[in-house]
């Protein structure tokens, strides 16, 4: 059976070495704050370019919400850039579904591209204002079940106090199927 290894860290998704990492998109994919913004700063204008022909071409209305498509990485240490729009969190509907959505057809994305590891962010869990502790959830929760072909999944997180939630929420949903990680 096929197990992937899931670590948690905290640090900066922007100085990952893996294969492939995420972009907590907008819909635009033309950059925006946050993750988004230093992924693009950090990445160089290829990255924008690529986005700019993504949307001239097939994504002329935006990059819907769970929906996942890869760039190059430009001057990231990474080779590809999957951008994905998360949903704004709601307390009055269920739109957890769709964050799932975006962990899944973002790991899709980079295992059809070849990528072995891949860094995400804690997406919508910024200024989507998805709560922390439940995003945490439904990452996991998507990324047991990642495709053949990636080896790791690393969940990038900003601060050592949700890093310290996810592990909780970690040892909860997947037990002895992943390992926590050292990173600097």
């Amino acid at each position: 059976m096929f197990t992937v290894i899931i670590e948690l860290v905290t640090g900066d998704i922007t100085a990952e070495r893996v294969d492939a990492i995420v972009n907590a998109a907008n819909s635009s994919l033309l950059g925006g704050g946050g993750v988004d913004g230093a992924i693009h700063r950090k990445g160089g204008p290829a990255i924008l370019e690529e986005c700019r022909a993504l949307r001239a071409s097939r994504y002329g209305r935006g990059l819907p919400v769970g929906q996942a498509v890869a760039t190059t990485a430009g001057r990231l240490a990474a080779r590809w850039v999957v951008h994905t729009v998360g949903p704004v969190w709601s307390a009055t509907e269920d739109r957890s579904p769709l964050l799932r959505s975006c962990y899944r057809n973002s790991v899709t994305v980079a295992a059809d591209l070849g990528a072995e590891s891949v860094a995400f962010p804690l997406i919508s869990s910024g200024v989507y204002r998805w709560p922390k502790q439940d995003a945490v959830v439904q990452a996991l929760t998507a990324l047991q079940a990642s495709p053949p072909g990636i080896e790791l999944v690393r969940l990038v997180l900003f601060d050592d106090a949700t890093r310290q939630a996810a592990e909780r929420a970690r040892q909860t949903l997947l037990g002895s199927q992943s390992r926590p990680a050292e990173h600097d």
